[in-house]
């Protein structure tokens, strides 16, 4: 996906945080590759960028479809104006759109920690896989594989947990998710 041609314009979505139930479906695959998905991409991938975060499910901001979109190459910058407003300059772009993805093999193993815009505030060290193949379709419904190593892959399987209904705080020890939980379910009601 070239960012000249979608542009960092559009209109940013509200992204459901935990516990809400959206997050915890599985996804149906998308079947309509049409200007609304598009939309929505362009619209994810703003949110994401000024949220800001590297990945963004498709479930995360209401829609319960297998899509994703992911950039870990970007970089934001703090910077202050002329007029001494501080603001955030994004450059680097690199975003990647996945559709109706299927992790296909793995090796390896890597611990690193992760967040995520559905639980905000928390940071914790998951265990994923070092290396994953994936397929997919970009939005235009072609078949695209790729193997990806380190961050991409990780940032892959957490997106795609949320394809799954799975949000990160699942991955850890009982312990630590039942805290997390009720944590979250407190500043739920507040």
């Amino acid at each position: 996906m070239k960012l000249e041609k979608y542009e960092l314009k559009g209109e940013l979505i509200p992204i459901f945080t935990y516990p809400d139930p959206v997050l915890s479906q599985v996804s149906v695959p998308v079947t309509e590759f049409d200007q609304n998905l598009k939309h929505l991409v362009k619209n994810m991938l703003f949110t994401m960028y000024h949220a800001p975060g590297i990945g963004l499910a498709a479930p995360q901001v209401g829609h319960n479809i297998r899509l994703f979109v992911l950039d870990v190459d970007f970089e934001r910058e703090e910077v202050t104006t002329a007029s001494g407003a501080e603001e955030f300059r994004l450059s680097g772009f690199n975003p990647k759109v996945f559709v109706n993805p299927v992790i296909t093999s793995t090796s390896g193993t890597i611990t690193y920690e992760e967040g995520c815009l559905s639980l905000p505030g928390i940071y914790e060290e998951v265990k994923r896989h070092e290396s994953v193949h994936v397929k997919f379709q970009d939005l235009d419904g072609n078949f695209h594989e790729l193997v990806a190593d380190d961050m991409l892959a990780i940032c892959l399987q957490h997106e795609n947990d949320h394809l799954d209904g799975v949000v990160f705080i699942e991955r850890l020890s009982n312990l630590k998710k039942n805290f997390y939980k009720k944590k979250m379910l407190k500043e739920k009601v507040r």
